[in-house]
């Protein structure tokens, strides 16, 4: 029970980071290297447009996708090569509803494509996915705050189940802000109206569907790939206003875990537990 709540608390995580409130995000990411991969990059683009249906309600549509492409250098007890570039594809579908001066209520379904995608899509590419938030926000005040509570399914977690999303944010001073919660906790110094610099603890990671099964040397299938990471970071932040910028992460990995998974969500196979440097840099367009 505990391996699948663990492993269901990564992909809800993996999933809320996805459901973000940008409007457009284009993003490289060089993801922790390991012992069988010098290096992984994941390009991710990202464009979500809110239709208004009145002062109140929005609809909102878009999409997101991602390429993860790794770079093998060594060599494993059987055949990679299905492993090196693998893709997810989100449709986001939302509704948005403005309930007073602070509260709103926002509501997400994603239907979801990850695989290696080396044939035909197939039935285990495609997941489904929720979530519904309520937002309490008060940023017209000396010390604004926002509070996000809600709730998250992944049907790929094998936890059956919706779990929790809880984030806190304040901004307690002029120069300096927090954010506390999953799977995101930052504390910023605001230099100047357009320039931040912050520390930061994320949780990242992802997990797509191997199509045709690793055989591996015992004779175990691995059917699916998941990586997670626990990240300590620095980072600087340009803004051209208020919703549009520019933004940079470097650190390390606190946590690591590439694994082969079987159909039954257990681990076959270790990539690399070890862990190195991170890096994320991009540019986005924000509701906050």
């Amino acid at each position: 029970m505990k391996k699948i709540l663990g492993f269901g608390l990564l992909l809800m995580v993996e999933f809320v980071l996805s459901q973000s409130s940008d409007l457009l995000r284009l993003e490289y990411t060089a993801l922790p290297e390991g012992e069988s991969a010098r290096r992984i990059s994941r390009y991710r683009f990202l464009a979500n447009v809110p239709i208004k249906l009145n002062n109140k309600r929005y609809l909102v549509a878009g999409a997101e996708y991602s390429l993860i492409d790794f770079d093998n250098d060594s060599i494993h007890p059987f055949d990679d090569e299905e492993l090196e570039k693998l893709r997810i594809i989100d449709l986001n579908l939302g509704y948005i509803h403005r309930l007073n001066e602070e509260w709103t209520f926002v509501g997400l379904v994603t239907p979801r494509l990850a695989s290696n995608f080396v044939n035909k899509v197939q039935k285990e590419d495609l997941k489904l996915n929720f979530s519904l938030l309520s937002i309490k926000a008060n940023m017209k005040v000396d010390k604004p705050t926002r509070l996000v509570l809600g709730v998250s399914y992944n049907s790929a977690t094998g936890f059956p189940l919706p779990l929790p999303i809880i984030s806190y944010y304040k901004r307690f001073h002029p120069k300096w802000s927090y954010m506390v919660g999953i799977p995101r906790m930052e504390f910023k110094y605001h230099i100047k109206k357009r320039h931040i610099f912050k520390t930061a603890l994320l949780l990242d990671g992802y997990f797509v569907n191997i199509q045709n099964n690793i055989v591996l040397p015992d004779n175990d299938l691995g059917s699916g790939l998941s990586l997670s990471v626990v990240v300590g970071a620095v980072g600087y932040q340009y803004n051209f206003n208020k919703n549009i910028s520019l933004y940079g992460l470097v650190g390390h990995t606190l946590s690591q875990r590439g694994i082969l998974r079987n159909e039954k969500r257990k681990r076959v196979y270790s990539l690399y537990n070890d862990g190195n440097v991170y890096f994320k840099t991009g540019f986005k367009i924000g509701i906050f």
